[in-house]
């Protein structure tokens, strides 16, 4: 790791951040990470505890002078998201973030940041460290498993935090206050399907899509990206409607949140239509270049002879199931009709995996409209139920309805406008699921706001914070804890 990254202004929050990314700490894997975190808080002599679902809760009494002011619940998610270029060698499971400076931003090398949410925790880190911050009274609360089903905010119970405000600092616009956010589910499809020899005179060809951006499957949704699940089973279709292709073997995308950066192919094609199906093939390919080359500049589709497999997908499903992919929803489902410019409703084909007579099909259905999101995942339901898919719904969260008479939100507006003369922030509402509204459910009368620094390309290897707006972003949080209001 560079120490170039612990020379950073803020030190205070940049050392924080660099601990933080010493310790691997992937979604569902966070023993270390919660080790690290109760030991960091019984350090400094806080009362420290681990709750039911595992999440950290470390609280902090006023400064000086400060005990009148209302109980804040600082809060961010101790996962992260773990993504790599193909040609990185990296092991999340064992491995620190390797990062660096380069200009404005720091980036890690051919990996995820975990900037998301890592700038959050280590925003609170310094201030439950430091001895000359002046704050409120502080519950800070460290939950598990924000990327992969948000089960930390889920299984937080009701009664614990004593805080009246909750500020949540998992947003990445520091421009922007997030005022509520998407509720998702997890619809997967399932199915066996019988494998069949080979036919004899065949030509086998690996397919590879890859250079695609990726990124965060809410923030990013709308944006043109490329799916590299969508892209492979295009080129598919068209082999096998036209050139009796057959699949042995298909394997795309990784975490649901993440917009598929690549996606590979084991095929089969018949030796007699080989030279027209390969023509066919590099004209949809560069086709799909052309489509994308705005928005998807990297985009590589390969086409490579190898080895042929013993066996391939039976005719009639894969028939079938890429058919199901074709028409299942990808991207924006429906535009808010409410807030300008907000998606309400979407869904990411994150992975698609067919291989050894198996297949699975996993999606991250998101809106800020809880009816709605039960449409598109019912639409999707049936979609892969007719080719025969056997098709759950899990891990489903609730929205956070936006409150735009919110006292704590007003009172970041006034210090947004006092530091920036005059300017206003943006008040929004984003597709990202962020843990408010879920804890909202078991605190109802807790007043919740979002906000944090810019970070771009989350959730994939290009994801980098900007380094000035970490320390305008850290300049506006000290100004908000000495703008708590007091206990009414």
């Amino acid at each position: 790791m560079s120490q170039e990254i612990r020379n950073l202004e803020p030190k205070q929050l940049w050392n924080k951040f660099a601990d933080l990314n010493a310790v691997p700490r992937p979604s569902k894997k966070e023993e270390r990470v919660i080790e690290f975190m109760v030991n960091f808080g019984k350090s400094l002599g806080l009362e420290t505890f681990i709750d039911d679902i595992q999440n950290v809760i470390i609280r902090k009494p006023a400064t000086a002078g400060m005990e009148n002011r209302k109980t804040i619940v600082l809060q961010s998610h101790l996962d992260m998201v773990h993504q790599k270029n193909s040609t990185t060698v990296f092991d999340f499971d064992k491995q620190g973030i390797d990062m660096y400076v380069d200009g404005d931003w720091v980036r890690a090398n051919g990996t995820t940041l975990g900037a998301d949410n890592g700038l959050g925790v280590a925003t609170i880190m310094a201030i439950l460290e430091s001895k000359d911050i002046a704050h409120p009274a502080i519950d800070a609360l460290f939950t598990i498993d924000e990327e992969t089903g948000m089960t930390g905010a889920l299984g937080l119970k009701g009664g614990i935090l004593k805080g009246d405000i909750l500020l949540n600092l998992d947003t990445e616009e520091d421009t922007e206050i997030a005022i509520g956010c998407a509720g998702g589910v997890d619809v997967t499809a399932t199915r066996k399907y019988d494998l069949v020899a080979t036919p004899n005179n065949v030509i086998a060809y690996s397919i590879i899509v890859k250079g695609l951006n990726g990124g965060h499957s809410g923030m990013d949704i709308h944006k043109g990206l490329g799916n590299a699940n969508k892209i492979m089973n295009r080129l598919l279709y068209n082999g096998f409607e036209d050139f009796t292709l057959q699949v042995a073997e298909i394997n795309g995308g990784s975490l649901r949140n993440a917009i598929p950066r690549e996606s590979s192919a084991k095929i089969v094609v018949a030796e007699k239509s080989n030279d027209a199906f390969t023509k066919a093939f590099n004209a949809l390919s560069a086709d799909i270049k052309t489509e994308f080359k705005t928005t998807e500049p990297n985009l590589i589709i390969e086409l490579t002879k190898t080895e042929v497999p013993a066996k391939v997908m039976k005719g009639e499903t894969q028939k079938n199931i890429i058919k199901a992919i074709y028409a299942a929803q990808n991207g924006v489902y429906r535009m808010s009709a409410t807030m300008k410019d907000l998606v309400e409703t979407s869904n990411n084909i994150a992975r698609v995996l067919i291989k050894d007579g198996e297949i699975l099909i996993a999606c991250l259905t998101r809106s800020s409209v809880e009816t709605s999101k039960f449409d598109l995942a019912n639409a999707l339901r049936s979609t892969f139920e007719l080719a025969g898919c056997e098709v759950t719904f899990k891990g489903s969260y609730p929205g956070w309805t936006p409150n735009v008479a919110s006292p704590i939100l007003d009172v970041l507006v006034n210090v947004y406008q006092k530091q920036h003369n005059g300017e206003k922030p943006s008040v929004v509402a984003c597709h990202a699921g962020l843990e408010c509204g879920i804890l909202g459910t078991n605190y109802p009368k807790m007043d919740m706001v979002s906000f944090g620094p810019t970070i771009k390309g989350a959730h994939s290897p290009d994801e980098r914070a900007s380094i000035s707006s970490v320390q305008k972003y850290w300049n506006y949080v000290l100004e908000i804890l000495v703008n708590i209001p007091v206990r009414g």
